[in-house]
Parts: C-alpha cells; sequence; structure tokens
C-alpha cells in the first residue's frame, strides 16, 4: 500500500463517533479509513478505496464489528460490471434486536447486475466517498447550479446490504455542491482539495493535512 499524503480526521454530528481516513489523490483515489459510531449500535468500520485516474471507483473493501458479530463485503468493477462478495460471522441482527432495533437484514447484493450504471461507490456515514463525483465530474469547475444526476453503488452501515441509489449532485461554486438522493438534500462544502468540510447533520472535518 502505498504511502499517504493526506490526513482527514471527521467528527460525526448525527451520533457519538469519527472517522479518520488517510488518502492519495495524486492519481485518482487511493484510501484507506477507519470510522467508529454508536448508532445504531456501537461499531467499527474498516475501508480501503481505489479509483482509476479518472476518479471512478475500482475497488471497495469494507469490514465492519461490532459485540458479537463481524460482517466484511467486497466490490470490484471490471468491463462494466461489479462482482460483491459477502461474508459474516456472528449475528449483527441478534445486537440490534436486543438494542431494540429492526433486522438489517444480509450483507451483499443478490443481483450485482443491478449495479451495472454506477462508477462511485456512496459508504454510508462517510464524508469521504462523497468526494469520489466530485472529483470525478470536476464539480468545482462546472457553472453554478449545474447538476448531475447518478446513479451510485450504496453500501448501508452497519448491514453492508449493497443497493443501487439514486443521486444528484448540483454545483454550487468552487467549494460547495448540493447533494440530494429522495427526499433528503444538503449543501456541503468542500475544502480546496475537494474533500467534504462540512456535511450539515453528518459529519465536521477536523484536520487535514
Amino acid at each position: 500500500m502505498p504511502t499517504m499524503s493526506k490526513s482527514l480526521l471527521w467528527t460525526r454530528i448525527d451520533t457519538a463517533g469519527a472517522e479518520h481516513a488517510l488518502a492519495d489523490d495524486s492519481h485518482g483515489l487511493a484510501a484507506h479509513g477507519t470510522q467508529v459510531a454508536a448508532d445504531p449500535i456501537p461499531y467499527t468500520c474498516r475501508y480501503q478505496l481505489l479509483t482509476d485516474p479518472q476518479w471512478a471507483s475500482v475497488r471497495v473493501e469494507v469490514e465492519v464489528e461490532g459485540a458479537g458479530w463481524r460482517r466484511s463485503v467486497r466490490l470490484e468493477r471490471a468491463a462494466d460490471r461489479w462482482r460483491v462478495t459477502a461474508a459474516e460471522q456472528g449475528d449483527l441482527d441478534a445486537a440490534l434486536a436486543a438494542a431494540g432495533h429492526a433486522p438489517a437484514g444480509l450483507p451483499g447484493v443478490e443481483d450485482p447486475d443491478r449495479l451495472a450504471d454506477a462508477l462511485d461507490v456512496d459508504l454510508g456515514g462517510s464524508p469521504l466517498f462523497n468526494t469520489l463525483p466530485v472529483r470525478r465530474l470536476r464539480l468545482a469547475d462546472q457553472a453554478a447550479d449545474t447538476s448531475y444526476p447518478l446513479t451510485v453503488v450504496w453500501v448501508l452501515v452497519p448491514s453492508l446490504t449493497v443497493l443501487p441509489a439514486e443521486q444528484v449532485y448540483t454545483g454550487l461554486g468552487p467549494t460547495r455542491f448540493r447533494y440530494a438522493s429522495g427526499g433528503f438534500s444538503a449543501d456541503i462544502e468542500m475544502d480546496a482539495d475537494g474533500f467534504v468540510r462540512h456535511y450539515p447533520g453528518l459529519a465536521q472535518l477536523s484536520t487535514t493535512r
């Protein structure tokens, strides 16, 4: 794994938690990071991410672990198709039920062909992954109010269920964009490198190098 040139630390706003990512964005993005969060139950999420030089995702590996359970998923894109491999140990649904939450369902995806149109991966709760379409589309250089509808590979955390999701990115200037999906939208602030500085209701960047 290459030496990473940037260290990014976000503090979660929506729950007790944080994310630390190490990233090299010199030829696309290579990154690995760790999330910790208290909601819906305490968990640690570790990931590795690789894009091609045009910032399209080519491989993402995620492992989530809590008391009595562990799940993992690996996503690889080649020849315009996604291959998804998932595994689980222990019983996440039992841990969720004990905390009064609904079951999570299975990790992975039943039909990877549903993901065929996606070039970006979105990991739940992670502000790092918003950088992928921002940089791939060169959103900071586009005219304000230019919108881009996307299909992304959405990885839910902590379940690691994988779904296609429709999202819209709209440029609002060199360091701001609007993210929308379903009935949710947020105006997100970026730093000069296109990494999220402030995501209302989710996370705030604490440190960057």
